[in-house]
């Protein structure tokens, strides 16, 4: 008796998470889709807001860091 309620209260959990799920899709799929404007141009705008002077400041950090680790390494 205990397994077959065990089983029962099992399927009924799964049952109320199917139509949760399925309740979910329905509400998402009557959003309205979002306005999206973007604008691209190509400003002159700040040296330093350039992703790509980021990556290479970053990567001459990480090299001057390596070198200066494994400088202090040789002395011990």
């Amino acid at each position: 008796m205990n397994k077959i309620s065990k089983f029962f209260s099992s399927l009924k959990s799964l049952l109320i998470i199917a139509v949760l799920c399925i309740m979910q899709t329905v509400v998402f799929a009557q959003d309205k889709s979002a306005d999206l404007n973007v604008n691209v141009t190509k400003g002159g705008g700040n040296w330093y807001a350039s992703p790509w002077v980021w990556v290479i400041g970053g990567a001459i950090f990480l090299l001057l860091l390596v070198a200066l680790l494994r400088g202090n390494s040789n002395k011990n």
